[in-house]
C-alpha cells in the first residue's frame, strides 16, 4: 500500500542513515581491553546498538541486552568508552548504500527534511558532517536535546512543531522498535529500514507502514 506524501521526513541516523557500528565495536573491544575484560567483536555490538552509547556501555559490561551492570564498573568504564569514542567517532562508519539517492531525491520534492537519533548532540554532529549529509537537515534533533528521546514521541512532535506541520502530514524514517513506538506515538506514518539495527529482531513483527531493503526505494512506495 503507497503511503501519502508527507510534508516533513525524520530520518534516524545509527542504523538508518549510517552503518556506525564498525567504530561503536572499535571502542568497545578497546574499552573492554582497557579494563582486562573479553572482548566481543563486531557481529555482538551490532545486537546492542540502537539506544545510545551508555546503554551499549552498559551492555557490554554484562555481555548482554538487558541487565545492569555494577556501578562501580559502570563509573570506570564510561568514560573511558566517551573517550574512545570521542576520538573514533566516524574512522570507521559510513552512509549506507541508497542514502544518498534518497536525500537527494527528498530534496527534489516539496518535503522538509529533519534528523531525529538518540545518539547525542556531540558524536551525531561530527558524524553527519564528515559523511556530508549534515547540511541537508532543516532541523537535528539529538539524544541530548530535550527531556525525552525515542521511544518517547516528544522528539518527533518537537520537530513537527519546529517545522510547522502537523503529525498527520509527517513521516519517520528508521530501523528500530524505538523508532516505530515512537511515530506510532506521534501519529507519523513509519518506515523502516531491513538492514538496521533491532538487538537482532526482524523489524516487521513491530508493524511499520512498510520496510524497504535500501532508503532509496522510498521513493517508490509513497504518493508523491
Amino acid at each position: 500500500m503507497a503511503i501519502k506524501k508527507p510534508a516533513m521526513v525524520l530520518i534516524d541516523v545509527d542504523g538508518t542513515l549510517v552503518d556506525s557500528v564498525p567504530d561503536l565495536a572499535y571502542c568497545v573491544d578497546e574499552m573492554m581491553k582497557q579494563l582486562d575484560m573479553p572482548v566481543y567483536g563486531e557481529d555482538k555490538v551490532r545486537n546492542w546498538v540502537g539506544n545510545g552509547v551508555e546503554r551499549l556501555t552498559r551492555r557490554a559490561l554484562i555481555g548482554q541486552l538487558d541487565g545492569e551492570p555494577d556501578d562501580a564498573l559502570f563509573e570506570k568504564a564510561y568514560p573511558i568508552f566517551l573517550d574512545l569514542y570521542d576520538k573514533n567517532v566516524c574512522e570507521r562508519s559510513c552512509l549506507y548504500e541508497g542514502v544518498r539517492e534518497a536525500m537527494d531525491f527528498l530534496k527534489t520534492q516539496d518535503v522538509k527534511i529533519g534528523c531525529v537519533t538518540n545518539k547525542n548532540a556531540q558524536f551525531t554532529l561530527p558524524i553527519l558532517e564528515k559523511l556530508g549529509v549534515k547540511d541537508d537537515f532543516e532541523i537535528i534533533i539529538c539524544g541530548d536535546t530535550l527531556d525525552k528521546k525515542k521511544p518517547d514521541p516528544l522528539p518527533l512532535l518537537y520537530a513537527a512543531e519546529q517545522m510547522g506541520v502537523t503529525a498527520a502530514q509527517s513521516l519517520m524514517l528508521g530501523d528500530s522498535m524505538s523508532d516505530v513506538k515512537a511515530a506510532r506515538a506521534a501519529g507519523f506514518d513509519i518506515i523502516c529500514m531491513s538492514y538496521g539495527y533491532n538487538h537482532g529482531e526482524d523489524i516487521r513483527d513491530y508493524n511499520p507502514d512498510a520496510v524497504v531493503d535500501s532508503m532509496a526505494e522510498v521513493k517508490n512506495i509513497i504518493n508523491w
